[in-house]
Order: C-alpha cells, then sequence, then structure tokens
C-alpha cells in the first residue's frame, strides 16, 4: 500500500553512504542457521550489498548453505579460504550477528564497530589493517554506533528463536493504526511466518488481499443485513491478509516496485469496490438515505485521494518531508474496517456511507494542502 512505499523512500544520510569493500567471515557454528527461513550469511550477504559494499568476499574452509534470496538477487561475490590483506578502509563482519542494511550504513559512514541498543559489541566494523586472530579485539579500538535497527549477535541455534522474535517485531509501519498494531498485524504475523518456508510470494499474497476485498464488496452488495455482516468481516480478514504481504517481502528481501504498485493499486479497487458495493446494498434494502449520491462521491474521493498520495510519494522522494509523511500516516491506516463492522452490526451502514462519502474529500484536501505548505521549504 502507500504507506509501504513511503517506508523505503532513502533518507538523506543514505544517500552519502561511502562505498567500502566488504570481507564476511563465515563461522561455521553460525553460517547455515536460519532466521525466518533464510541462512544466516544469505541475510547478510544482501544487507552488506544494500549497504553499499562495492566487492564482496566471503571467507570460509567450508562449504556454504544454499543461498537463495542472494542468488535470486544476483549479490556477487568471492569466496575464499583465506583472509585476504586488508589495505584501504573494509567492512569486515563475522555470521555471528544478524544486521539490517541501515545499520551497516551507519557503520561505513562513521568508519567505527556496530553495538546493539544496550551497548554491547558486535563483530561488524570499519577496519583499515590486517584482520587478526582478535578479530572483535581490533573493532574495540574504533569508535561506537548504535545500532537503530535489530542487531542481535547470534552464538548458535539456541539464540536463533530470540533473533527471529525480534527480526519479526521489527517488521511494522509508521501507518499502523491501533487496529493494525494490536490485531491485524499480530493475527497475520501468524500467516507470515507460515508462508516465510514456502514458494508463495508477497504479490500472490497482495492479489489475495485484493480478491478477499472484492468478496467483501460482493457481499455488502446484496442487501441482505446477514451478508453484509459477513461482508464486514471478510473485509476485515482482508486488512489482515494485506499486512503479511509487506512482512513476505522486508523479512525475505522480495520488495520489488511491481509489488509495491499491485498492493497500492489493490487497495484502492478494493475501497472503491466496497463503498459502491455499500451503496448498492443499501438502495436495494430500501434505505432512504441518498446511498447512491453518496457511494459515488466516495468512489471519486478515493480516486482522488490515490492521485494526491502518489503526488505525495514523488514529493517525498525527492524532498523528504516528516510533517507530510505524519499526516499521511495518520490519515491511510486500516482502521476504518472495525468500525465499518461495528457499524454493520448495530444496523447503521448508512452511516458508514455518510462518514466516507465526507471524510475522504477532507482527508485529500488536508494532505494536499500539506504538500503545497512544504513545497517552498522543499525547494
Amino acid at each position: 500500500s502507500e504507506r509501504e512505499i513511503a517506508r523505503d523512500i532513502p533518507a538523506p544520510a543514505d544517500r552519502k553512504t561511502m562505498s567500502l569493500p566488504a570481507i564476511i567471515l563465515c563461522d561455521p557454528q553460525t553460517a547455515a542457521l536460519r532466521i525466518a527461513a533464510l541462512p544466516l550469511l544469505d541475510r547478510l550477504l544482501v544487507a552488506v550489498q544494500r549497504a553499499g559494499a562495492d566487492s564482496i568476499t566471503v571467507v570460509s574452509r567450508e562449504p556454504l548453505p544454499p543461498l537463495p534470496r542472494a542468488t535470486a538477487l544476483g549479490v556477487k561475490f568471492q569466496l575464499v579460504a583465506q583472509v585476504p590483506e586488508v589495505n584501504r578502509p573494509t567492512l569486515a563482519l563475522n555470521t555471528r550477528l544478524l544486521v539490517q542494511p541501515a545499520d551497516l550504513k551507519a557503520v561505513i559512514a562513521r568508519q567505527g564497530r556496530l553495538v546493539t541498543k544496550n551497548g554491547a559489541a558486535l563483530p561488524v566494523g570499519v577496519i583499515s589493517e590486517p584482520i587478526s586472530e582478535n578479530f572483535e579485539q581490533q573493532l574495540s579500538r574504533l569508535p561506537d554506533v548504535a545500532a537503530q535497527g535489530v542487531a542481535l549477535p547470534v552464538t548458535g541455534a539456541a539464540s536463533v528463536p530470540v533473533v527471529s522474535r525480534a527480526l519479526w517485531a521489527s517488521l511494522t509501519s509508521s501507518a499502523d493504526g491501533l487496529v493494525d498494531k494490536f490485531f491485524n498485524r499480530p493475527v497475520g504475523r501468524f500467516l507470515s511466518k507460515a508462508l516465510a518456508p514456502t514458494p508463495v510470494s508477497p504479490n500472490q499474497v497482495s492479489v489475495a488481499a485484493t480478491l478477499l476485498g472484492l468478496w467483501s464488496a460482493w457481499l455488502f452488495a446484496d442487501g441482505d443485513a446477514r451478508q453484509a455482516l459477513w461482508g464486514a468481516i471478510v473485509l476485515q480478514i482482508s486488512a489482515i491478509v494485506d499486512c503479511v504481504d509487506g512482512d513476505l517481502a522486508r523479512v525475505a528481501f522480495k520488495e520489488s516496485p511491481l509489488g509495491k504498485w499491485l498492493d497500492i493499486v489493490g487497495d484502492q479497487v478494493v475501497h472503491i469496490s466496497v463503498f459502491v458495493a455499500i451503496g448498492i446494498g443499501l438502495y436495494r434494502a430500501g434505505c432512504p438515505a441518498p446511498v447512491l449520491p453518496l457511494a459515488a462521491s466516495a468512489a471519486v474521493g478515493v480516486v482522488i485521494s490515490f492521485i494526491v498520495i502518489v503526488r505525495g510519494l514523488r514529493l517525498m522522494a525527492r524532498h523528504p518531508d516528516n510533517r507530510l509523511q505524519k499526516v499521511m500516516d495518520a490519515l491511510t491506516n486500516r482502521d476504518f474496517s472495525v468500525l465499518l463492522l461495528a457499524l454493520t452490526w448495530f444496523g447503521k451502514l448508512e452511516w458508514f456511507l455518510w462518514l466516507t462519502a465526507v471524510g475522504v474529500h477532507v482527508f485529500w484536501i488536508v494532505v494536499l494542502a500539506v504538500q503545497m505548505m512544504g513545497r517552498p521549504a522543499a525547494a
């Protein structure tokens, strides 16, 4: 959805990250351990590449584990049995940790070593001298760089559950409302974990969420109160599944431009279909309110909102704007699905249509106003 796209806009500091060679020292006890269905070495290779390493050398005397994501993403590296000479600043790390690209970028930019949020040293840093057997002692002479994301030691199989839980818990969105935070995402997380080891792709999950949303619209359009209640329940399930595609994409490094647009367009199709279907269903049920014009107003508002949101994303891609980001986050969460469910239960669907027909236009006007106010500062 649009909130997932916004999360991927790079911060200004990311664009200034230096490019260095990288050396990954394979620990035979940890390199093949699976964290959220991927071998740890596989995760580190992708993270190092995304951090901006201009070359990657993997040091291992043992055969490497399967590297499905690094292979699929075309991550190139050189495999050697001996530690190569270091004659310029180099990002060096051991496979005894889980780290994310943003923190590796910070380590490169500050030429330091990474420490956890609690200050514990991690086996990764930028060195300019030959790597010795006391690698971690070498790193101790570097300035500390505090991790902002998930950066934890992996000491063996016993540490995998703790590290995996931390990784999954980090997969949130700044646009998550209360319902997403405390219901949709926690419930969807069970499905995310079940699908992670399978060939099911985030794009397939996005399509499934859209189809569920369209099924919900079909139920609303029937005009029967019981069918409408089932429509609200199915829409809530669609919202849960809609959290899963982003989870899978981020945890398995399967993000793609196609996936982002498939998600955002699918959301808009569902919203328009549901709003129009509610109007049709209420009209069939003989509701005295002007439900068809209200449904049309809501559908037109969704189209305008989509255009305004896309405009905002393009603006933030060029000039990050925290104020605009916060406004869009606050106004694009999924909490409305619970309100819809409650009003359907109490037989007050026309109230939801009134709120939507007016509220969606208030939304795009507010977002556009914030964009216009932010233009001079961005320029």
